[in-house]
């Protein structure tokens, strides 16, 4: 089953991907933990409230009511969490109207225990805390004038006395509990933050390695492994750029398979490809690392020398035939034998990339009508 998660985009619904039930399911295990987590503050709430009832401070019904309201109101958002009805929406956690259900249970706790009141106020602060590392700012500030009027009409429109007594010792070992328990919650939004933010860096640094390596995928040629057609042609505008403005030398190569065609035609497609790769590899393995070699197209490939004269040039490439000469072409296929013809050309000033490509066109030409397995530089 899936279901589809959706966004609100300038008060428009937005659809987003599918979500697998996998990502459903790890969805729903993060949110049953904060369920139980806000069960287990009820539950501890409850038994502080159960304390001051033994002492006569508050009636036992206080705390009765006050742990059915919660447990009833976490178990409510855990069901609609289990039957993902929470994916639905752009807040997996609902955490707006689940910050005001749980406001509005403290704010009904002052109200029926206002002998106690203060303690609820600090819940209040703990729910506003977690809430607002979840919401917008917009959410927040509803959030807290809700909460606002709430206590600003149990104030000033109600005589309830809120208080926190501290006759005795057992209502001020209470009090001690009350502001221990509330601090450790309070810590524990704290350490929340601190997963929540731990686990966006880790989602950020994924994100970048992810988009890095899309950036690199968009680079390569997928059969060889070296530059696609587009960035060996931005690599060679950039070369041509920088040489033209500096006046240091630079010089470009078009490399070709010799009878790449009768290879196909020979030993197979599979082979071909393999040759390409086997090629592609020889010829990037010795070639300095200023060098960009690309896939120009086919079994065309595209040098660029930077900082190279065209003498330089020529005995690189020269170099390079003979190495691709004396490759075990047999490996890939019986008595498969591959060279490789080149035309090299030397950046001029105020020439662009299709003059300097149409140059080292022409002197492979030459290389070709030469007989081939050889370098002619224009």
């Amino acid at each position: 089953m899936k279901h589809r998660s959706a966004s609100i985009d300038n008060g428009n619904v937005r659809v987003n991907e599918p979500l697998t039930t996998m990502k459903l399911a790890q969805r729903a295990a993060r949110r049953r933990s904060t369920y139980i987590a806000q069960a287990i503050s009820y539950l501890i709430s409850a038994g502080i409230l159960a304390l001051y009832s033994y002492a006569g401070t508050i009636a036992i019904t206080v705390p009765i009511v006050y742990l059915i309201c919660g447990i009833t109101a976490t178990a409510i958002t855990l069901s609609l969490s289990e039957i993902n009805f929470n994916d639905r929406f752009r807040d997996q956690y609902l955490t707006v109207p689940q910050t005001i259900l749980n406001m509005t249970i403290q704010l009904g706790a002052i109200y029926l225990a206002p002998e106690v009141g203060f303690y609820f106020i600090f819940i209040l602060f703990i729910v506003l805390s977690f809430g607002a590392l979840l919401m917008n700012a917009r959410d927040t500030a509803f959030v807290w004038t809700y909460s606002t009027v709430g206590l600003s009409a149990l104030l000033l429109m109600t005589d309830k006395a809120i208080a926190m007594p501290m006759t005795t010792w057992t209502e001020r070992a209470l009090l001690l509990a009350c502001a221990v328990t509330a601090m450790g919650r309070c810590a524990s939004a704290g350490l929340y933050g601190s997963s929540m933010r731990e686990a966006l860096y880790k989602r950020g640094n994924e994100l970048k390695k992810a988009h890095a390596r899309i950036e690199e995928l968009a680079q390569v040629d997928e059969l060889t492994g070296l530059l696609n057609r587009r960035y060996i042609m931005k690599s060679l505008n950039e070369e041509m750029a920088r040489a033209q403005r500096t006046g240091v030398a630079c010089s470009v190569a078009i490399i070709d398979i010799d009878f790449f065609k009768r290879i196909n035609d020979q030993f197979g497609h599979p082979a071909g490809d393999e040759a390409l790769r086997t090629f592609a590899v020889t010829l990037f393995e010795n070639i300095r690392t200023i060098d960009k070699l690309g896939r120009y197209g086919g079994e065309e490939f595209l040098l660029i020398l930077p900082d190279t004269a065209k003498d330089q040039a020529v005995r690189t490439l020269d170099r390079l035939r003979s190495i691709v000469s004396e490759v075990d072409w047999a490996a890939i296929s019986g008595i498969m034998n591959l060279t490789m013809s080149a035309g090299l050309c030397s950046v001029r000033q105020e020439e662009t990339a299709a003059d300097i490509l149409a140059r080292a066109d022409v002197a492979l030409y030459r290389a070709k009508d030469a007989g081939r397995n050889r370098v002619v530089a224009a």
